[in-house]
């Protein structure tokens, strides 16, 4: 269907400065932070629930493809329109926070800004955990699709924990209500899980209740540098199974400390070959004990230097060169591959190493960061997507990247999603039967396949990530 017929569609639905149709528009939600272009017939900015569940009955009467998109922080192409059709772009919905202190909840639209939510609850003298890079920016409804966490996700967890109620419109139109405002509740299938982290596929979120918690009364910080990298991985593992939780365990490589150093200079150590970067909260006499110890577990897996942070300037310094690593590496080509392959905690030190062989089998400038606690590693590859020799090496090393980490017992994905790049490999961590559960779970919801189209499930054909 062309895009003046969809218009004449919509626009007894949709205010008429709130449907976009000129070229220029349509480019601009064309892609999003991964990769892909695919341009939407139209872009539709809904100001309600009612307008939204109108769109979404009209697109199953004429089987228009309907994408869901927030802020566009995608690293995985939740929000890209591969079928064309209409883009909701959810970032211009009527935004509501509302602090509820007494029953340690925010009330939110999904156009608010996750980074307004920290600071509200904050103001509040209270804390909302998950924490993804992209906060500043991204909005709270990306962030409970893509079920996003950051560096909290090794004691808090991640959005999942924290979401309990939610207001959907669902694929055929309907507007329903999951959860509520209580922690507790068993009646019927926990529905609002199934829909974090659906990645857009189930329904499209206008509310959300999260839960808060009480803000952590101190916390500590510390940085240590290591000669080997290995070394460093073993430190994390150490630090873990002597029942140490610290809120954050953050690895950065010798490339990532450069690079930062470079972009924007931090006084990190480029001569390590690791950086970790650990951080205790809780009480204050509990947090200065446990910061020591990690502190002596660190020098004993032969730490370099270990830094422990004496005031919060040197605390917010040190965050904040771990902050920069991803728009320095940024600096170093033209074109970056983010990945967040997952594996258990005691295999980080097996998967750094399967890393480096990567590198070196396909010489190709891949860096190493992230939330090492929880076993997220952001394998990155700094390449220039005009180089096709190159591009299909790249290719060739992401392939192995996920494999490496299904077959040391962990995932694809600990936090991006699987989106279009993934979908491939679904099977492989899955089985052919677990994938087709979920395809049957996609089915019941969207009978005519109309929500969010082409993500999570490999397209007939489609057998490896293909980035060229």
């Amino acid at each position: 269907m062309k895009t003046e017929e969809i218009c004449e569609l919509v626009r007894p639905l949709i205010p008429e400065g709130r449907i976009l149709t000129q070229i220029a528009d349509r480019y601009s939600y064309s892609f999003d932070a991964s990769f892909g272009e695919y341009l939407p017939d139209l872009v539709i900015q809904p100001e309600n629930k009612e307008q939204i569940a109108a769109i979404m009955k009209l697109a199953n009467e004429h089987m228009i493809p309907i994408y869901p998109r927030g802020a566009a922080t995608s690293l995985s192409g939740g929000s890209l329109p591969v079928k064309g059709g209409i883009v909701l772009d959810m970032s211009q919905f009527h935004k509501k926070l509302v602090i509820d202190r007494e029953n340690l909840l925010a009330i939110v639209s999904p156009s608010v800004i996750t980074g307004d939510i920290h600071q509200q609850a904050e103001e509040a003298g209270l804390f909302y955990p998950p924490d993804p890079s992209s906060s500043h920016v991204s909005t709270i409804g990306g962030n409970l699709l893509e079920n996003s966490s950051g560096p909290k996700g090794l004691k808090y967890g991640t959005t999942k924990e924290y979401a309990i109620g939610l207001e959907v419109v669902t694929p055929t139109g309907e507007i329903i209500r999951t959860g509520g405002k209580t922690v507790k509740n068993v009646t019927g299938y926990d529905l609002t899980r199934l829909i974090v982290g659906s990645e857009g596929t189930l329904g499209i979120v206008t509310e959300a209740i999260v839960r808060l918690i009480p803000k952590p009364q101190a916390r500590k910080t510390l940085l240590a540098s290591f000669e080997r990298l290995i070394d460093s991985g073993h430190a994390i593992t150490n630090i873990l199974s002597a029942g140490i939780l610290p809120s954050a365990m953050e690895l950065m490589d010798n490339a990532c400390i450069r690079a930062v150093e470079s972009y924007t200079p931090s006084g990190l150590p480029v001569e390590a070959e690791a950086i970790i970067i650990v951080e205790i909260d809780g009480h204050e006499a509990a947090i200065a004990e446990e910061i020591q110890r990690c502190e002596a577990i660190c020098f004993a897996q032969k730490a370099t230097e270990v830094r422990v942070a004496q005031t919060e300037e040197e605390r917010a310094n040190i965050w904040r060169a771990r902050k920069m690593v991803s728009p320095a590496i940024t600096k170093m080509g033209p074109t970056k591959i983010s990945e967040d392959a997952t594996v258990p905690r005691s295999e980080i030190p097996k998967m750094m190493e399967r890393l480096h062989a990567i590198r070196d089998k396909y010489q190709l400038n891949l860096v190493v960061f992230g939330h090492a606690g929880d076993g997220n590693l952001h394998p990155n590859i700094i390449t220039d997507k005009r180089n096709v020799e190159e591009m299909k090496r790249v290719e060739s090393a992401v392939s192995e990247i996920f494999e490496a980490a299904v077959e040391l017992g962990g995932t694809l994905s600990g936090e991006h999603g699987i989106g279009t790049l993934k979908s491939p490999y679904m099977e492989m961590e899955l089985g052919k039967e677990g994938v087709q559960m979920m395809k049957k779970i996609k089915d019941a919801w969207d009978p005519n396949g109309i929500l969010n189209p082409g993500k999570i499930f490999p397209q007939p054909g489609q057998t490896k990530v293909v980035l060229t």
